[in-house]
């Protein structure tokens, strides 16, 4: 399939490295938070995990879900997750002619038990004839360049084993998770088994899992040898590790952002938006003095007159 997108071309090829990317973190990464994080120098913006499925019956949410800035959110890409080919083959194909990404990434890595049970997620690693024809289709139905997400393993599939069944495929580039599934999000981090994977992809490799701080990001670039870093958790609350910078310590500067991400919030979303930014609000004072007191006041936030009153109330109140 050939669509009249100029920005099919593999954008991959052309980033600088290292490259530094903000994971897809399902409920986090909307287009308010890339919008922020781009403006920190993310390079790479995911959308949140929707659901092939959701949009092969049309659902107005996921594709809602899924839209983006194209002046303000460069090189974003959309990660799917599913277990059916058919329903990727329509699902690519309304995001390449409705939404129009810099890329599609197929998910083999989420470990939520609830997509595991749909045999999508970290399931697929385990089964290569499933996602080997889920690529192909996606491949059939797109001229835009694909990406995965997988993980250190599922049980005997590890991910060096996983990415030779699927060598022959055309896919640029993968985001490792260094944990194995049974790890979940708090197990070691397998950053020699990232490095290894090398011999078996020829495409741009990120690595991701456990990485927090810019001396986390030079540590995983230099053990892995990897093209770039994918970042997930980390990012939360913490746009500045884009820059390669400490997350600031004093309050006005963190509430300056906390302002800049609520705005981007209300433009796009209304101001009932700011009850779903309440789950970022918390990470970004963690660590602040005071902050159980701020988190119980930010989990209030209708408004952003109540933002603006909480921050204010803190900060005289130093």
């Amino acid at each position: 399939m050939k669509s009249n997108n100029l920005m099919s071309k593999n954008f991959w090829k052309e980033l600088r490295r290292p490259i530094l990317a903000l994971a897809p973190l399902a409920g986090f990464t909307d287009s308010a938070y890339r919008q922020l994080c781009a403006r920190y120098s993310a390079q790479v913006l995911y959308s949140e995990m929707v659901s092939a499925t959701a949009l092969f019956y049309d659902s107005k949410e996921s594709l809602e879900l899924i839209k983006f800035n194209r002046r303000l959110e460069k090189n974003y890409v959309v990660q799917l997750f599913g277990s059916n080919p058919a329903h990727f083959a329509k699902a690519v194909r309304i995001i390449t002619q409705k939404v129009r990404p810099a890329g599609i990434d197929l998910n083999c890595g989420c470990p939520v038990k609830k997509v595991l049970q749909q045999g999508a997620g970290a399931a697929l690693m385990k089964d290569i004839k499933r996602t080997r024809e889920i690529i192909k289709v996606i491949l059939a139905n797109t001229d835009l360049p694909l990406s995965i997400k997988l993980r250190a393993g599922n049980g005997q599939m590890d991910a060096s084993k996983f990415l030779k069944e699927l060598s022959d495929l055309d896919i640029k580039a993968v985001m490792i998770h260094g944990r194995t599934l049974a790890g979940g999000f708090s197990g070691e981090v397998d950053l020699e088994l990232i490095k290894n994977v090398r011999p078996y992809f020829k495409g741009v490799i990120l690595a991701n899992g456990g990485i927090n701080t810019p001396a986390d990001i030079k540590r995983v670039l230099k053990t892995t040898g990897a093209d770039g870093v994918g970042i997930a958790r980390g990012a939360l609350g913490n746009p500045w590790i884009f820059s390669l910078k400490e997350r600031p310590k004093n309050k006005s500067e963190i509430f300056k952002v906390i302002l800049d991400n609520a705005k981007l919030v209300k433009k796009l979303k209304g101001e009932a938006g700011l009850i779903e930014l309440r789950k970022h609000l918390v990470w970004y004072v963690n660590g602040l003095a005071g902050a159980s007191h701020l988190r119980a006041e930010l989990v209030k936030v209708k408004t952003l007159k109540d933002l603006k009153n909480i921050l204010n109330n803190s900060l005289n109140n130093k």
